[in-house]
């Protein structure tokens, strides 16, 4: 008689500690940051134009010079090569959108433009494009004035916009 009791107690025993030790999900959970939608590499001959509002970047042919619906907007160049920018001043008109026509020369590597203002609050921030690729951001018109740019994928690339005269 002892037996089938004793049985009986390790099966309820096992049941309970199997219930305590069951998988559950934490009362909280990790959610990594959301990250920008990349902008897939334009073919030859042809570039990306992300706008302001989240919507998906749009084929843009013509290089360097189109600038994805702003008519007459100036186009600044500039290339990563290295974890780095190749051109660390820029300059740009003030009071009118331009495109900064970006080329993204590290092969596997992510890079953007992200423009701030002098107290860091965030201007623009072009698409993360993964290299090699190129992309033409449409920046909106900008007071006159100095700002910096930097990747946001990789913080130490820096680089200085000067706007207007």
């Amino acid at each position: 008689m002892r037996r089938p009791l004793l049985a009986i107690a390790l099966f309820a025993i096992a049941l309970a500690s199997g219930a305590c030790s069951a998988s559950t999900a934490p009362g909280w959970t990790y959610s990594p940051p959301t990250p920008a939608p990349a902008v897939t590499p334009a073919p030859s001959g042809a570039s990306t134009v992300p706008s302001a509002a989240p919507a998906e970047p749009t084929p843009v042919p013509g290089g360097p010079a189109a600038s994805g619906g702003a008519a007459g907007a100036a186009a600044v160049e500039v290339s990563a090569a290295n974890i780095a920018y190749e051109q660390t001043a820029i300059s740009a008109p003030a009071g009118a959108p331009f495109v900064i026509h970006f080329v993204n020369k590290d092969a596997g590597t992510p890079h953007n433009i992200e423009i701030k203002d002098s107290s860091a609050m965030s201007m623009f921030k072009g698409d993360i494009i993964t290299g090699t690729a190129e992309a033409n951001y449409q920046v909106p018109a900008l007071a006159a004035g100095t700002y910096q740019f930097v990747c946001s994928v990789h913080p130490n690339m820096v680089g200085t916009l000067k706007v207007g005269g």
